[in-house]
């Protein structure tokens, strides 16, 4: 799937080889709420093949793909007619031909068609099945198979259609230099509300912009900000709200956490995002039994080789009031916050009643009972503390109970998570129910620099103390960890590691991303500058939109990043990742309700100069500049936000 261009605009999505025709091949397709409405789409022209020349994507939605044909008319070795085929998500491809020919041209153009009206998850597994029967229906060609219905419409209809071939035929005249276009409309019964432009939560891509002495950081963020857009989906239960999918092609539905992640680094550019994605995960929280009442629910997702998996609707629950808590930093006005002040609430709640006799988040599910890992008790504890501050602001009770929480979290963690050595010692991934130490180092330790915005500018306290973020700080910028091109899911040095694991090596683009904003804060900026330098690297390759993961394979002086196969691209949380690595090169720490925001720089400007518009503030255009020497400065922001902490 790395090579394939890939349009989407859920609940579209239109997944074709880089020469444009669709064979059925693969995943290749036009699909709709999962469904493939058209999986062959193959073009001849005078009964010969177009020869591709380029095929590319030109936005998140829409792709290019150019031809030239060869034809009896042609006078010398210069093709005389070319083919231009746009196709989008959203189920349109226009086919346009074009002639240099300084004589008129007449030749029959083909365009062959066929699906299976399977679902992407049978596709994807090798169980699409056969190509069903077409039947001819005004004009273009239909299919139906178990209550499902697809069209395909042409304009102008075409002088034949064929049933049994699948097969719409047009006898083309060119006058010279002339042009003649096709246009395809693909529908099925099922109505397609997509997002629109409009209604999106989050700027236009030509509105957030970055510029600077590193020409790709345009294009990063312009790529991340389109492909989030792109990523969008409805909530059924109230369509007003959206919120971003995990990715495509694999993963199209709803993702808690990385929702929840997605709409955390995107807050820089608007909180309201944020907002539906709380509004819509607040709707799906428990209501008992009392020891689950106010889980948010998801998915287990595998943790590795050595790590039980992981509850996705834990890490939700968890970051729900982290997320409320920083737009409301942000600027998501105060009736909003009261809206979802009560479900922050009942997420606390469940934490409560779910803290182990020693204050630990234990893991859940079968055959990991009293196991407790490092990760989740960042997570925890980042809960805590930042849902401490907001009950307290709000005149919520609870706040110093929290706190103390929190304290006693830290206390215990510094000394049962931290495993000495020769080397300086390094945090231990997990303890096992017996207390045994999982000595394992892996980019999830990013997430204990992760800590969180509080007001005033001020960041949250993390659970390593100074000495231990030193040298997590050192291990992480070590070549164990930083392959090069980001930082890798388990250290080279580590038994099972495996560049091609999920989480057992593979780059993924989000925990680098977690590790260059949480060793700026601390003040790491040569770790994190070098994490930075080496994702931006690889988003170049390719082509500015970052794929949820890659090869943890080392960085060669003539190597390139090496796509994983499995993994989504675009992804709501790698596009997401874009965003905040940029952002985090200005260390905005805004304070909305107190009427203020402070900027923390990365002093060594690892990018030199560097200048970001389009940002939001409290609800208004933000842009900052950072200069070559790390000075930053607000150019635009709200007249009543004052700078400083």
């Amino acid at each position: 799937m790395h090579a394939a261009v890939i349009c989407v605009a859920l609940p579209g999505l239109a997944v074709s080889p880089e020469h444009g025709q669709l064979t059925g091949r693969g995943l290749e397709g036009f699909y709709q709420h999962g469904r493939r409405l058209l999986s062959r789409c193959q073009l001849r022209v005078a009964g010969r093949e177009p020869i591709a020349v380029q095929g590319r994507s030109i936005s998140a939605d829409r792709a290019r793909f150019l031809a030239v044909v060869r034809t009896a008319a042609d006078t010398g070795p210069d093709p005389e007619v070319t083919v231009e085929r746009l196709r989008q998500a959203d189920g349109a491809e226009r086919i346009t031909l074009r002639s240099s020919s300084a004589r008129p041209l007449r030749f029959p153009v083909e365009i062959a068609l066929g699906t299976d009206l399977a679902e992407l998850g049978a596709v994807a597994a090798g169980r699409a099945g056969p190509e069903l029967p077409a039947s001819v229906h005004d004009s273009g060609m239909r299919w139906t198979a178990g209550g499902v219905r697809s069209t395909v419409s042409a304009q102008p209809p075409p002088t034949d259609a064929l049933a049994s071939a699948g097969v719409l035929r047009w006898i083309m005249e060119l006058p010279p230099g002339g042009s003649y276009t096709i246009q395809l409309t693909i529908r099925t019964d099922r109505p397609v509300r997509p997002p629109g432009r409009t209604a999106s939560p989050l700027p236009s891509p030509q509105d957030a912009r970055a510029e600077g002495d590193d020409q790709r950081v345009g294009p990063l963020l312009h790529r991340s900000v389109d492909d989030l857009r792109a990523l969008l989906i409805r909530d059924p239960a109230r369509p007003a709200d959206l919120y971003a999918a995990a990715g495509v092609p694999w993963r199209c539905g709803a993702a808690p956490a990385e929702a929840l992640w997605a709409a955390r680094m995107a807050l820089p550019l608007s909180t309201r995002l944020a907002a539906a994605t709380l509004r819509t995960l607040a709707r799906t929280q428990l209501a008992g039994p009392e020891r689950e009442l106010g889980l948010i629910p998801g998915p287990y997702r595998d943790a590795g080789p050595y790590l039980p998996p992981g509850c996705t609707g834990v890490e939700a629950t968890l970051a729900f009031p982290v997320v409320l808590a920083e737009a409301r930093r942000w600027g998501l006005p105060e009736p909003e916050v009261a809206e979802l002040l009560p479900a922050a609430e009942r997420c606390l709640h469940w934490l409560a009643a779910a803290l182990g006799e020693g204050g630990y988040l234990a893991e859940t599910g079968p055959g990991v009972a009293g196991f407790v890992r490092a990760e989740t008790q960042a997570h925890a504890h980042r809960a805590a503390v930042l849902g401490a501050e907001l009950l307290r602001e709000c005149g919520r009770p609870g706040a110093d109970e929290w706190l103390a929480r929190a304290g006693a979290l830290r206390g215990r963690f510094r000394t049962e998570f931290w495993l000495d050595d020769l080397s300086g010692g390094r945090p231990v991934a997990a303890r096992t129910a017996e207390g045994r130490p999982v000595p394992l180092l892996g980019a999830g330790a990013a997430h204990l620099l992760d800590t969180g915005l509080l007001g005033g500018g001020r960041l949250a306290p993390g659970l390593l103390d100074k000495v231990q973020t030193e040298q997590l700080a050192r291990l992480l910028g070590s070549p164990a960890m930083d392959s090069g091109w980001g930082l890798r899911g388990l250290s080279a040095k580590e038994p099972g590691y495996n560049p091609f694991g999920h989480r057992a090596g593979a780059v993924r683009v989000h925990e680098s991303a977690i590790a260059v904003a949480g060793l700026a804060a601390a003040g790491y900026e040569k770790e994190a500058g070098a994490l930075l330098r080496g994702v931006l690297d690889a988003a170049e390759a390719f082509g500015h939109r970052l794929p949820e993961m890659y090869a943890g394979e080392q960085r060669t002086a003539d190597s390139a990043p090496v796509p994983h196969p499995a993994a989504c691209r675009p992804a709501a949380v790698a596009a997401a990742s874009g965003i905040h690595l940029l952002t985090a090169l200005a260390g905005i720490r805004p304070d909305a309700p107190a009427g203020s925001v402070a900027l923390a720089p990365v002093r060594s400007a690892p990018l030199g100069a560097i200048r970001l518009a389009g940002l939001n503030v409290a609800g208004e255009p933000f842009t900052v500049r950072i200069s070559r020497l790390g000075v930053g400065m607000v150019e635009q922001a709200a007249a009543w936000l004052q700078l400083g902490g």
